[in-house]
């Protein structure tokens, strides 16, 4: 839609073709657990399901959170019962001496300021559940009946409508509380009420004196109205505002309509504590009268401000006869008793049926949150349903649902015996072969009583896809020991290949693992194995094998010292090149080093506090040199 919906001025193509949705009564009439949360509108953007309001942001949702009115619906639901309306929760507290907290129908930081009750909310709750303990037993027949339940289930705050007009997508919503008690039992009529409902807007026009003399009042003063009041922290602001909404022209030409407002007032005192809040009576009937300057103004001040609110209702009675609909928030019992009284010429009934909460969270009393009020009030709420997101929610829900199955699906199958003995001998080989332990190696072979052709495990892992076998890891590492003790004693297969296809020869790199290979096979014979597949040449013997090395090892000692004479002369050669005569003249051309260089050089190596030392006594020196000569001298400098 380009523009707001006025509830009671409704285009002509949606309210013929309005139905009200099937869901609409059926939704308030569940438990609170399945309340449809999901369902907002383009105003409020959070709401309680559990006492049927909505709220404009987070804050307003906090704040009622913490009022007593909802702690009370929240003992309500776990004691089983029905959850009660803003207006029936105000009439069950109006005979208890405490007073509501600030956080009812205002947020915390407006009712900081206007010095609403601060008590505890245990005291008020477990007054009030007290009290309907006492009463249960009298009226237990009366809350079962079916009238009380249908107006307990009956607790939320929209009635929600659908039009052909309108994309398949969109619903409208309407506010509940702008039916009677009467109207909202007619469930099939509901739409018929509302189409009576309608007005049409009515022209500005100027008010034209009489020819007696006076002013005729506008047409507007006997039209449908509301009356809207709010009051607490001695703060009131009234008004009577028509229904019929008000053509005006804009300067683009274009009609625009617009709220007549019959009546407005506001009263503002001072008749709250502040730091400690509450008004000066509940502190008096409570602690008893105060005689401070303080006490004493707010004493005065909240019987002027009662004064002041019931002479402005007799001037409303007319209008307020006439009102449909009475919204009223009067938060405390004291603002109720201002209202409701009993006193003599009684404007506002506490029974009167018109009278109602109203359906959201509302501000401070002021003339401007009357206003705001009523536009909530009469404004039509849109719910669109959004086909996509709706869409990539099922998605990612399945995802999610997706993510979890795969979560839980079993893990690896377990190991038989035969396999977990299989990685603990794996885990226990691989260890001693990488530190040389050649008898422990056989010890564990003995004891264990592994193969001669055991494999680790697993077989295909990536440690042992190049070296499957002791045998080819201690190649790899070239451990020729145990090389050896593996080969003799425990018997393995020089044959085996990797899954490289090569053999643990292959894999040795080092000259000492090779001959490792060529002493078995030189012990072991050549019918033992067959060393021609395994890839090893020749049999060593081992005596051989440690002459080959001690014949090598006195070469490389030769090298050695031979490496070692030549530095030396050359060292000497350099050595006895600086002490010719040539080299005698070119020392004495050497520049000589000046005092810096040379405090320097004796300085070098030194810390910093060894160097500080070394400074003071060379100056305390210098100094003890100059008061000598002075002396010496005959003081002249």
């Amino acid at each position: 839609m380009e523009r707001p919906l006025y509830a009671y001025d409704l285009p002509e193509d949606v309210l013929s073709s309005l139905q009200l949705q099937k869901d609409s009564f059926n939704i308030v009439t569940k438990d609170d657990n399945d309340a449809p949360l999901q369902r907002t509108d383009e105003g409020p953007s959070t709401s309680c399901a559990l006492c049927g309001l909505t709220f404009e942001n987070v804050q307003e949702q906090r704040s009622h959170v913490r009022s007593d009115f909802h702690g009370y619906n929240l003992k309500q639901r776990i004691r089983g019962q029905d959850s009660v309306s803003e207006a029936d929760f105000e009439k069950l507290v109006e005979d208890l001496e405490e007073s509501l907290s600030g956080s009812d129908t205002s947020d915390s930081e407006d009712e900081a300021e206007d010095g609403s009750v601060k008590k505890d909310k245990s005291n008020l709750l477990s007054s009030l559940l007290k009290k309907q303990a006492k009463i249960s037993p009298q009226s237990g027949a009366d809350n079962d009946s079916p009238e009380r339940k249908k107006k307990g289930s009956s607790n939320f705050p929209l009635l929600w409508f659908k039009s052909s007009a309108l994309p398949p997508n969109t619903s409208l919503g309407i506010y509940r509380a702008l039916f009677t008690n009467a109207e909202q039992k007619h469930e099939a009529q509901i739409v018929e009420i509302l189409q009576r409902k309608q007005l049409s807007p009515t022209p500005t026009r100027k008010l034209v004196p009489e020819e007696t003399g006076g002013v005729l009042l506008p047409a507007e003063m006997w039209s449908p109205h509301f009356f809207l009041c709010m009051m607490g922290g001695g703060h009131f602001a009234g008004m009577i505002i028509s229904l019929a909404p008000k053509l005006t022209k804009k300067p683009t030409g274009f009609d625009e309509r617009q709220a007549t407002v019959l009546a407005h007032k506001t009263f503002h005192r001072y008749t709250t504590r502040r730091k400690q809040g509450g008004s000066q009576s509940t502190s008096d009937a409570a602690k008893g009268a105060a005689h401070s300057a303080g006490s004493t103004l707010r004493r005065y001040n909240e019987s002027a401000l009662m004064n002041e609110i019931r002479d402005l209702l007799d001037d409303w009675k007319t209008l307020i006869e006439t009102s449909q609909l009475i919204f009223v928030r009067a938060t405390g019992s004291a603002n109720r008793r201002t209202l409701f009284g009993p006193y003599d010429g009684q404007i506002l009934q506490s029974r009167d049926p018109r009278i109602r909460g109203f359906p959201f969270s509302t501000r401070r009393a002021t003339q401007a949150e009357c206003m705001r009020a009523f536009i909530e009030l009469t404004r039509v709420k849109f719910n669109r349903v959004d086909e996509e997101a709706i869409a990539l929610a099922a998605s990612a829900t399945e995802k999610a649902q997706s993510k979890t199955d795969k979560a839980t699906l079993p893990g690896p199958p377990k190991l038989s015996e035969e396999d977990e003995a299989a990685l603990l001998h794996t885990t226990q080989l691989q260890a001693l072969i990488r530190r040389s332990k050649a008898p422990a190696i056989h010890a564990y072979f003995t004891k264990n009583s592994i193969p001669p052709n055991f494999q680790f495990y697993p077989p295909n892992s990536q440690q042992n896809y190049h070296a499957p076998t002791p045998l080819h890891l201690a190649s790899s590492t070239n451990s020729g020991a145990v090389i050896i003790s593996l080969l003799t004693k425990c018997l393995v297969d020089p044959a085996a290949r990797n899954l490289d296809g090569k053999t643990a020869f292959e894999l040795a790199g080092e000259r000492s693992s090779r001959d490792a290979f060529r002493v078995a096979r030189h012990e072991l014979g050549e019918t033992r194995w067959d060393w021609a597949a395994a890839l090893v040449p020749t049999a060593l013997s081992k005596a051989e094998a440690e002459s080959r090395s001690q014949r090598e090892k006195v070469e490389a000692e030769v090298k050695e010292s031979e490496r070692r004479a030549v530095e030396i002369a050359k060292l000497e050669a350099e050595a006895t090149s600086t002490t010719s005569p040539k080299s005698k003249g070119k020392a004495k051309a050497l520049p000589v080093k000046t005092g810096a260089q040379a405090r320097e050089e004796e300085t070098r190596g030194m810390t910093p506090e060894m160097r500080m030392k070394l400074e003071r006594e060379r100056r305390a020196r210098a100094a003890e040199e100059r008061i000598r000569r002075m002396q010496g001298g005959g003081g002249a400098l």
